[in-house]
C-alpha cells in the first residue's frame, strides 16, 4: 500500500477543510507514492522520533502537531525543526501531520479525551460547518454519574496520568456534565458555561481566564501534552480499519518539552 492511501485514509476521516486558517495540517514533507513500510504515531515530531522511525524501519510518521508551521527560509542545523527535515530526507521518511482538522472532527480528539472519562451522551458545542460536513472545537458529555468536584478532578488526574491538575474554586455542586477541548481551550471556556456543564477540561489555559468563574464551572487544566497524549491512538485505529495491511507503531518516545520538577 502506497503512503498516499494512508493520508487519504486519514484526511477522509478528518478532511483537510477542517483545519483553522492559521493551521498547517496535512503532509509536511516526502514523496506519497513510496510503499508504506510502517507508520510511526505521535503527537509531536522531533529528532528523537525520527530516529524512531528510522529505528523501526517506519518512512511514515503521523503527528498530531505539524512539524511546519511557517514557510522555512533555509534549511540548516539551526534548530531542531531544520534538522528533522535534513534527516527526514535524506532517509527517505514521510511526515504528515492532523492537527485541527483532527480537533474539530467527529470521533477527534475530544471525542478520545471523553472515551477515556467514560462520558455518555457526547455532541459537539461550538459546532460548525465546512464544506457541509458538522464540526466543532468542543465536546459537550455526561458522567455516568454525579461526582463530587474534588472525586472528579482525582478521576481526570488518574485517566490522563497526571500528578497535579491546575484548577479554580472546586465547585459546591455535583459535576454532571462535562465540557473538553483538548490542547489550549482557554477560548472556549465561556462557551463551556453556556452549554451548562458543570467542569471544563482543556491542556492549558491563560492565567487570566481562570478569574471570574468561581462557583459557575470547575475548571481542570491538565497539560497540552496529557490532554493529547492519546491521538496517537485515533490515527491507530484509522489505519487499521481502512488500511489493515500496514504495520502501526505508537511511539515510545515522550515528546513534552514541559518537565515538571
Amino acid at each position: 500500500m502506497k503512503i498516499k492511501q494512508v493520508l487519504s485514509a486519514l484526511e477522509h476521516f478528518a478532511p483537510l477543510p477542517l483545519q483553522e486558517s492559521w493551521d498547517n495540517a496535512g503532509l509536511q514533507l516526502g514523496l506519497t507514492e513510496a510503499e508504506v513500510s510502517g507508520a510511526l504515531l505521535c503527537l509531536d515530531v522531533n529528532e528523537q522520533i525520527v530516529d524512531e522511525a528510522i529505528r523501526k524501519g517506519c518512512n511514515l510518521i503521523v503527528s498530531h502537531h505539524p512539524l511546519l508551521f511557517r514557510g522555512l527560509k533555509q534549511i540548516s542545523d539551526a534548530d531542531y525543526v531544520q534538522r528533522c527535515v535534513i534527516k527526514a530526507i535524506k532517509n527517505d521518511v514521510v511526515i504528515a501531520s492532523m492537527h485541527t482538522n483532527m480537533d474539530n472532527a467527529q470521533d477527534g480528539v475530544n471525542w478520545k479525551i471523553a472515551e477515556r472519562l467514560g462520558l455518555t451522551e457526547c455532541r459537539f458545542f461550538a459546532q460548525k460547518t465546512v464544506d457541509g460536513i458538522e464540526a466543532g472545537s468542543g465536546v459537550v458529555g455526561k458522567l455516568s454519574q454525579p461526582m463530587e468536584a474534588r472525586a472528579f478532578v482525582e478521576l481526570v488526574k488518574k485517566q490522563f496520568g497526571v500528578e497535579c491538575a491546575m484548577c479554580n474554586e472546586l465547585l459546591h455542586r455535583p459535576v454532571k456534565q462535562v465540557a473538553i477541548c483538548g490542547g489550549a481551550g482557554d477560548f472556549l471556556l465561556d462557551d463551556a458555561v453556556r452549554e451548562g456543564a458543570d467542569a471544563f477540561i482543556t491542556g492549558e489555559m491563560h492565567y487570566h481566564v481562570f478569574f471570574d468563574h468561581e462557583q459557575k464551572i470547575q475548571i481542570c487544566v491538565i497539560g497540552h501534552y496529557q490532554s493529547e497524549q492519546y491521538t496517537a491512538e485515533i490515527f491507530r485505529d484509522i489505519i487499521q480499519k481502512v488500511c489493515p495491511g500496514v504495520r502501526t507503531e505508537i511511539a515510545e518516545t515522550n515528546t513534552n518539552p514541559i518537565c515538571y520538577l
